[in-house]
């Protein structure tokens, strides 16, 4: 099993992309952890992970709440060991349209939980990683990450911060043996995206929306499910602080590959391929 001995923290995990990453890692011998403000979601998953022979077990969070979210970890921990695998996936898409017609409370919403909790989680288990040498976190991006996102402002500006966000703290932890990486799902049918093709705001403003799934744009959540595995078990470590895309064939990705997107710095965000700016030495 790829992921025997991991102790991994899955958010957002009661549905859709999340729930598919957690029984893929939980296959591969991850103990997980399956995190989510509904409990009845998460136990559901939990169950269906441990009837196919795998270890989970529900733990309700709100990960915008720092504390709670330090306390869950001290909760798994306890029940598990440390923790070595966090996925990031917890993530809200309310404000749709304009923003001068957006409830600029929803706009808020979206960023804080995309970025904030991703913050929080990274901040919880961090010391613990940094101590042992050793952890991975994933953090999922998606739509409006490299381009402009209309009508989407507060989802794009957010998952561009966290990919950002993802490429300033792992050159923080450069030689560390702690890893962080960004991971797009690609257009994958969930809850979120059914409540952008049904509602009315996102049949105003989203109105290509319902074409791509029409036409079979979508993938499935496996893909991105398959990729966390492939992440989390240390294949593309080369890549630390880069997006890999479930949706564009990274599982196909061979160590040529990998390093074309190394030496191109790409799978981040630059200014006019402006090359990244490395410290300078005193």
């Amino acid at each position: 099993m790829k992921l025997a001995g991991e102790i991994a923290i899955v958010t957002g995990s009661g549905r859709g992309i999340g729930r598919a990453i957690a029984e893929a890692q939980a296959r591969e011998g991850a103990r997980v952890a399956l995190v989510s403000r509904s409990s009845s979601e998460i136990g559901t998953v939990a169950a269906a992970i441990e009837a196919a022979g795998g270890v989970a077990k529900a733990y309700p969070c709100d990960v915008l709440d720092l504390a709670a979210v330090i306390r869950l970890v001290a909760r798994v921990e306890a029940d598990f060991g440390p923790v070595t695998l966090v996925t990031n996936n917890a993530a809200s898409f309310k404000a749709i349209g304009p923003i001068w017609t957006v409830d600029p409370d929803e706009w808020w919403t979206d960023v804080e939980t995309n970025l904030r909790g991703p913050f929080n989680c990274s901040r919880a288990v961090l010391p613990g990683m940094l101590a042992r040498k050793r952890g991975r976190i994933i953090n999922l991006v998606g739509g409006g990450t490299a381009n402009s996102f209309p009508n989407g402002s507060g989802y794009g500006t957010s998952k561009a911060g966290l990919l950002r966000f993802t490429e300033s703290v792992s050159d923080t932890l450069a030689g560390t043996g702690v890893k962080m990486f960004a991971m797009d799902p690609g257009l994958v049918r969930t809850s979120m995206t059914d409540y952008q093709r049904s509602s009315e705001a996102g049949q105003r403003y989203l109105p290509d929306l319902p074409t791509l799934f029409d036409n079979r744009i979508d993938v499935p959540p496996t893909m991105a499910a398959r990729l966390s595995v492939e992440i989390a078990s240390g294949r593309f470590d080369a890549l630390a602080g880069r997006m890999l895309m479930a949706a564009r064939g990274d599982l196909d990705l061979d160590a040529d590959a990998v390093q074309a997107i190394i030496d191109g710095d790409l799978r981040s965000l630059r200014v006019n391929g402006m090359p990244k700016e490395r410290p300078r030495a005193e």
